[in-house]
């Protein structure tokens, strides 16, 4: 998303007149941000130098490393009730260390739960990177290292952020925070709906922020408002009750892969659109993004037609895409003269806002068991399903994080989609229906999160702390 926005939706003069003790709280909590930013900085750099990964392949002692020092920098941010906290995994392991601190709401005030995680993803091929991956380095107004977007800095967001708040407001801070710090979520946070089952009551909140998704580009806010959900499973073609010579008996019957590749062709149409029933699709997004800065984002190949109609952001956040991930028939190496008698293919589809992830799945099965080609006997076997997401953007919360975006870049925020998915939110709007969640980040289009030379955009992390900074001081003093 590199693209400059086509509508811009919200203005930050309606909102920031009286709000906030009028312009001199907004620039008390600018001030803050900035006497602080430096050692802010430096403390992100220490958060990277500890390599925890919480996958179960590599060793556990740095994660828990991390999250003792995540623990540490929240009590030195001042709050005074910090655990760090585990749940058992279905197979009786421990989970991620997660990080919990509290300061209580006061009477009648609302209470945030802020949450970022503190695992990150493997370096990978470290070849590939032009820096040390876990040594923070500054280089023209960008810091690298893993996690130095995703997502520590959404941690030191939070932190810095109520440090301001706590130094600004002082004795009038009446608001309830709540940090989560998550630390498994780069492995598919496995515990996390068993973490807030047993700690549903510790972690209760009007407002949850998730600071792990984007902005739109570097020197343009955004809330993300919508995510796709997910349902993903396989698709297996049987044609014999063996293998035999394709020589001797090739003809009168069609193999196995050639019948699961006519059979994949029929979900998509001849202009690429899911053509599966029944799916929820619309056109509804505010903002827009050139083809060019797509193919370029996305390294199409020149040559390559785009798949699907509508706008290009409609075809990335508000309609299903499906794709072939994995294919099981023999590798062409080791390939012989015979009728292959079953293959196998994974999909996974996305889903448009709106969609139960229930009725996607069994659109699916009915359309693959009913269009099995030549007779072939079609098993379809569903995997994993994940609910997609949508902001109530006319909610007070909502209102007031689109005005302190604005304030902190200085230019109106926008709303956008992201493509992909956060599964865990549904969890969280599942155990809290009553509230309010906002996504928010700090990563920008060139941060390359999950990938070799990720890295921070610094002059957007400073205004990150001052947007939260200021909604939370907004919050404190309004309520919702």
């Amino acid at each position: 998303m590199t693209s400059t926005p086509a509508a811009t939706p919200h203005s930050t003069s309606s909102t920031s007149g009286p709000a906030l003790g009028g312009s001199g709280r907004t620039d008390d909590l600018r001030s803050a941000v900035g006497r602080s930013f430096d050692q802010t900085l430096a403390r992100l750099k220490e958060l990277v130098a500890i390599p925890g990964i919480a996958w179960p392949s590599f060793d556990r002692t740095p994660l828990e490393r991390s999250a003792d020092a995540v623990a540490a920098l929240l009590r030195s941010a001042g709050i005074g009730e910090v655990q760090v906290l585990t749940v058992n995994k279905a197979d009786g392991t421990p989970g991620g260390p997660a990080v919990v601190a509290r300061r209580p709401a006061a009477e009648g005030r609302p209470t945030v739960l802020l949450y970022a995680h503190h695992d990150v993803q493997p370096p990978g091929d470290e070849s590939l990177w032009h820096t040390e991956p876990f040594t923070a380095v500054e280089k023209d107004g960008r810091l690298y290292g893993r996690g130095a977007a995703d997502d520590k800095a959404g941690i030191m967001a939070h932190a810095a952020a109520y440090a301001a708040v706590s130094e600004v407001l002082g004795d009038s801070l009446g608001l309830g925070v709540t940090f989560f710090i998550e630390g498994e979520e780069e492995a598919g946070s496995p515990t996390f709906r068993a973490f807030l089952e047993a700690n549903r009551e510790l972690l209760r909140a009007d407002v949850i922020v998730v600071a792990d998704s984007s902005n739109w580009k570097v020197g343009v806010p955004a809330l993300t408002t919508s995510l796709r959900g997910l349902v993903d499973g396989t698709i297996e073609v049987q044609v014999l009750d063996h293998a035999v010579h394709s020589g001797m008996y090739g003809g009168p019957v069609l193999d196995a892969p050639t019948l699961l590749s006519r059979l994949i062709a029929t979900l998509h149409d001849a202009d690429g659109n899911v053509a599966i029933e029944g799916l929820v699709a619309t056109d509804a997004t505010s903002v827009e993004m050139p083809e060019a800065d797509y193919r370029a984002d996305a390294s199409v190949l020149d040559g390559v037609r785009l798949a699907g109609t509508g706008s290009i952001a409609s075809r990335l956040w508000t309609k299903p895409a499906l794709s072939i991930i994995g294919f099981d028939a023999p590798a062409v190496d080791v390939a012989s003269n015979t009728l292959i008698p079953r293959a196998r293919a994974k999909f996974s589809l996305r889903l448009a806002p709106g969609q139960v992830p229930a009725d996607a799945m069994d659109a699916v099965r009915r359309h693959v068991e009913g269009a099995a080609p030549f007779g072939a006997k079609v098993v379809f076997t569903p995997g994993e399903a994940g609910n997609p997401f949508q902001t109530d953007t006319t909610s007070a919360a909502a209102s007031v994080a689109l005005w302190a975006l604005g304030e902190a870049w200085g230019v109106p925020a926008v709303e956008t989609g992201i493509g992909g998915s956060i599964p865990f939110i549904a969890d969280l709007t599942e155990l809290y229906p009553q509230a309010q969640i906002l996504v928010t980040g700090v990563e920008d289009p060139d941060s390359r999160a999950h990938s070799a030379n990720e890295s921070l955009h610094i002059g957007d992390f400073r205004n990150a702390i001052l947007a939260e900074a200021l909604m939370l001081a907004r919050l404190n003093d309004e309520g919702l």
